[in-house]
């Protein structure tokens, strides 16, 4: 994102913004906290508590935590296998962290990646991340329709050698659309799943099938139209030999007919772009 268009955020984008920084900032304090015998559901634990610690009360989703094979989605199968189970952390092991509170009535849907020690395999995985986020934001500025550039996203990916572990997520969804949701005080979820933000997303979808586009960006049929306005969280996932590797963050798709506003990521300050730029300061 520019500086320009950083400077103009509205007080709309300022709060997703906040709440995404605040899941970023969990996962980082989290990731540091990590040592060998953590297991994914006291990983995800950790996640819950120190958000709720700072005013978190309702989720898109709990806090999931994949260590080992499990990054890559191995043999998955069921959507039961999506949560966190007794797998203990060992060194050298890569873990994702992923989380979606809400707060203030802003949703965030962030994805971490890290390892426990040195995994040379892991750093080039995160490496080629960055190649995606340039394609999916340089082909949503064009107008490109999101099925189109799925299938452009998985072309690199098997040019770099990869598999493309986001289609084990259900409907195969690299992107889903989020938004405001009505604080209330008691805040039910349903399978992991914030209730509020489940109608949110299926009014979403009976709206956008009435007009032609859904909220669930897929290889499917259903998502072969042009982006649509609003805030997609966006999440290329990558696979190889049971090692995965992902970011997740929000992109904002407006109508502008200004090519840098009519798409750009949220926030350039965060732990993997970070990491992008300090890599090539010392190559």
């Amino acid at each position: 994102m520019t500086s320009a268009v950083a400077g103009e955020l509205s007080a709309e984008l300022r709060g997703f913004r906040e709440v995404q920084a605040l899941a970023y900032e969990c996962a980082e304090a989290v990731a540091a906290q990590l040592k060998p015998g953590v297991t994914e559901r006291g990983a995800a634990r950790m996640q819950r508590e120190w958000l709720r610690e700072r005013g978190v009360r309702d989720w898109f989703h709990l806090p999931f935590a994949w260590f080992g094979d499990r990054t890559a989605f191995t043999n998955f199968r069921l959507p039961l296998q999506f949560f966190p189970t007794h797998r203990e952390l060992e060194p050298g092991m890569p873990f994702i962290l992923d989380m979606a509170p809400i707060y203030k009535g802003f949703t965030a849907d962030i994805g971490y990646s890290g390892c426990l020690g040195l995994n040379p395999l892991h750093d080039k995985l995160l490496a080629d991340l960055e190649a995606h986020r340039e394609l999916i934001l340089r082909e949503v500025r064009e107008r490109r329709p999101l099925r189109e550039i799925y299938e452009d996203v998985d072309r690199l990916m098997v040019r770099q050698g990869y598999a493309n572990r986001h289609r084990a997520y259900p409907f195969g969804v690299i992107a889903h659309k989020v938004g405001r949701v009505k604080e209330r005080r008691l805040s039910p979820h349903l399978f992991g799943f914030g209730t509020q933000s489940l109608k949110g997303l299926a009014s979403d979808a009976i709206h956008g099938h009435r007009d032609g586009w859904s909220p669930l960006w897929s290889p499917y049929k259903f998502s072969d139209h042009p982006p649509r306005k609003g805030l997609w969280a966006v999440e290329p996932h990558l696979g190889f030999r049971g090692t995965g590797a992902k970011f997740e963050e929000i992109l904002v798709v407006t109508d502008s007919k200004d090519p840098e506003q009519s798409a750009f990521w949220l926030d350039d300050d965060l732990p993997h772009v970070r990491r992008w730029a300090e890599e090539r300061a010392t190559a």
